[in-house]
């Protein structure tokens, strides 16, 4: 059953998309081409009932945060935790980066994504649906 969207998270989504941070435009310079690559469609500052996600894959029920500095601190910890319960609840998973971690290894970071999509990429950089997992969305 779909989550009702709240209608301040369509506006605050409107907002961030506008003013993605550094980390999560090259982020999603990445994930956008995974429809491209792998017929994987990956929605941006998308609004999840009253949260909006930095990205989303709804086909897999797969939300990715980028977590800035403030992330870090005791109340948004609490806060982030509860969101997380929510999403869960409504039967996703949420993978979470911290900006040091893409900028310090952007690559490990997409393949943590492609493996919790069960994606592989296979020589020569061509990527492909890794067989094991089709039709497991």
């Amino acid at each position: 059953m779909p989550t009702a969207i709240d209608s301040a998270a369509i506006s605050r989504a409107r907002a961030l998309r506008r003013d993605m941070t550094d980390g999560e435009r090259k982020l999603w310079a990445e994930l956008k081409e995974f429809r491209r690559w792998y017929g994987i469609h990956v929605r941006r500052q998308a609004p999840i009932g009253a949260y909006v996600a930095d990205f989303v894959i709804h086909a897999h029920r797969l939300v990715i945060e980028v977590d800035g500095q403030h992330h870090f601190e005791p109340e948004r910890l609490l806060r982030d935790r509860k969101r997380d319960g929510w999403l869960a609840e409504q039967g996703y998973r949420v993978l979470r980066f911290n900006t040091g971690e893409l900028s310090d290894s952007f690559e490990g970071c997409i393949e943590e994504i492609l493996r919790e999509l069960g994606v592989v990429a296979v020589k020569h950089g061509t990527p492909t649906s890794n067989p094991t997992q089709q039709g497991s969305a």
